[in-house]
This record gives structure tokens, sequence and C-alpha cells, in this order.
């Protein structure tokens, strides 16, 4: 599929730009960007028109468009949102039996391959697909929708803790684990208590940044 000068310019704002921790607090350069992508700079406006309507970025007059920090609101939003989402749908996976058990253990053991800091943005989107392999095995439309709404926010949240505390990627895996061997074991308290416990050490961290 060839994607229009447009769609290259969103998808590279919204995968490399926006999740960059350095971007954070700082104005897009239009003329950086055309160069990185090789487009000229009209398509990236209108990239940029996209990212602001979902509230990535914003608009600021004479200036371009600004990638404004996550706020503690909008982080403990964020963590609340998720809590819901990932715990109703371990909940429905366990009554149904769906739990994608072979694919987490798989994914799991992907993130534990990935020890260099270097590929911190490799780690944090391993860790999103993990959660989204749950989501999307309670097998409810609406809810994947909803919840691949939020990745952008949650692989910036997630780089952002990554970067600001030193071993958070060992203390990542070994809550990975707790939620997988619940999950194994089918009980659904033991599985709620341990993506809660994830979700609020994640917050935490990153409430401190």
């Amino acid at each position: 599929m060839i994607l229009s000068g447009r769609d290259k310019a969103y998808q590279y704002l919204r995968n490399t730009v926006l999740t960059d921790p350095a971007m954070q607090g700082r104005f897009i350069s239009e003329q950086d960007v055309a160069a990185r992508v090789g487009i000229s700079r009209t398509p990236i406006r209108e990239a940029l028109l996209m990212l602001a309507a979902e509230d990535q970025v914003r608009l600021v007059p004479k200036r371009g468009a600004y990638v404004a920090p996550l706020s503690g609101k909008d982080l403990r939003e964020l963590v609340e949102l998720r809590a819901t989402l990932e715990c109703f749908a371990a909940r429905k996976t366990l009554a149904s039996a769906t739990v994608p058990l072979t694919a987490l253990r798989e994914t799991l053991e992907r993130q534990e391959t990935v020890d260099d800091p270097r590929h911190s943005r490799e780690f944090i989107e391993l860790d999103t697909h993990f959660h989204t392999l749950l989501i999307e095995a309670a097998g409810n439309d609406i809810l994947a929708k909803t919840y691949t709404a939020l990745r952008d926010r949650q692989v910036r949240a997630g780089l952002v803790a990554l970067y600001s505390t030193a071993g958070r990627q060992d203390a990542v895996l070994t809550e990975h684990r707790a939620i997988l061997d619940a999950l194994t074991a089918g009980e659904l308290d033991a599985a709620e208590a341990a993506i809660n416990t994830h979700l609020e050490t994640t917050l935490r961290i990153q409430l401190m940044s």
C-alpha cells in the first residue's frame, strides 16, 4: 500500500517524534520533518492538523505545533482507563478460556532479550503489545479500538518511566510475569491485583519524573 505524503508525515510524527522523550515540551520543526521524511511541508501541516484534532499536539499561532508533556492529570486518567479495560479483559478471557497465554509468554520472552537501554523504544512497544494481546482476546471490537487509541500516550508515558528510573526494565518484566502467572493459574483476583500493581507503580514513577 502506497501512503500519501500526509499519511507518511502522520506516521512519522506519531511513531517517532511524539514518542521521543526529548521532544516533550518542544515545538516540532516542519523543516526537519520534511527533510527526514522526504516530502514538502504542506502534507506535514495536514498531518499536524490531524494530530491536533486528536489532542496529540497544540497548534500555536506563529510558532507551530507544540508537543505538550503529559500532565499528572493525563497520566492518572490514562492509568485509570487502562486498569478498567485490562481488568475487564482479564475477567472476560478467563471466563471464556480465551486468555492468549502462548502469545503473552512469547512476547514476554522477546522483552527479556531487549536489555540494551538504547533499544528502550522496542521494549516499550513490546510492553504495549503484551497488554494489547489480552485486550484483543476479549473479543470486543469497541474495547480494542478504545485501547488502541491510547497507544501513543502509552508509549510516551512508558518511555518517560524507563528513562527516569534505573532498573525499571527489570521491574516491568517482573510485573509482567506476575500478570502472566496469575492468568496461567486462572486466578482472576491475582490477575487484577497484578495488573493494578503494574499500572500504579508505573504511574508513581511517571509522576516523580
